[in-house]
């Protein structure tokens, strides 16, 4: 293995799949013909090493890395608000196992229940459609966020109404959506702790409760809201519900939450891991 002064080249930080990630920040090298030395010798010294995926993650204050890089191969990866992220496959006899970056988008949507049996349902302020439309109350995950947490906060937001989950009901998958992603969007059972409606003066029109059996034969709602909410009374009517828990993966040591179908009597939270091997 090669062995060369790190002030000649980027030292950077190598991941389990044998490449290595230079960060702009943390190896700064202001002067552009400097830079461009050093990564003619650093592009040497990786390939010696036979490294594979070169990573640079390249800030805003370094934005001028970025066609240098380009013209020695790199391409881009994406990009966030504050940095571009830029790869080079080295491996001449190798096809490239470079990952895609994140193509699915992530939202749920929530079928809210209260102790009369209603449903909480929400008409956007902003439609393109320019139609009366009502919806279930939900939103796109944050990045870092559980499902769950999601759903609940997305019906708090939009119309202060507290609540608990559940269960999960649906999973619906489509592509071609947003910046070209696919898209899931999952719809969850949860029960109302509150009832006064304060609706999002933002980004909701209307908010109220309504009788389910209005809601299913409303002309303003569609087939797959609809859906979701008969999927809630099959549900219910079976005595069964898609729970959650959560756990720490024993090998990754990170943490997860797996959903599962159970009986709708049996907590799960507490129980489930003990038949997890």
């Amino acid at each position: 293995m090669s062995t060369h002064s790190a002030d000649t080249h980027f030292k950077g930080k190598q991941d389990r799949y044998k490449g290595v990630i230079i960060d702009s920040e943390e190896e700064e090298c202001t002067d552009i013909t400097d830079f461009c030395k050093k990564l003619d010798d650093s592009l040497k010294i990786w390939t010696e090493n036979e490294l594979r995926g070169i990573w640079f993650k390249v800030h805003l204050n370094q934005s001028e890395w970025v066609p240098v890089l380009a013209k020695n191969g790199f391409k881009y990866h994406h990009a966030k608000e504050e940095y571009i992220l830029m790869y080079k496959w080295l491996p001449k006899t190798e096809n490239s196992n470079i990952p895609p970056f994140a193509h699915t988008m992530l939202g749920v949507g929530a079928v809210v229940i209260n102790d009369r049996n209603e449903l909480l349902i929400v008409r956007e302020k902003h439609n393109i459609r320019n139609v009366v439309h009502y919806k279930l109350p939900g939103g796109y995950v944050e990045p870092g966020e559980n499902i769950v947490d999601a759903a609940i906060r997305e019906v708090h937001e939009e119309t202060n109404i507290r609540t608990e989950f559940q269960s999960v009901l649906t999973l619906r998958h489509t592509h071609g959506s947003a910046y070209n992603c696919s898209d899931i969007y999952m719809v969850v059972h949860l029960k109302a702790l509150t009832d006064n409606i304060i609706k999002c003066e933002r980004e909701i029109a209307e908010a109220k409760w309504i009788d389910i059996k209005d809601f299913l034969n409303h002309p303003d709602i569609t087939q797959l809201n609809k859906f979701f909410v008969r999927k809630y009374l099959e549900y219910k009517d079976n005595a069964i519900k898609i729970n959650c828990f959560h756990g720490i993966h024993e090998l990754m040591n990170k943490a997860y939450t797996m959903y599962s179908v159970t009986k709708s009597d049996i907590d799960v939270h507490e129980k489930a891991l003990e038949n997890v091997k």
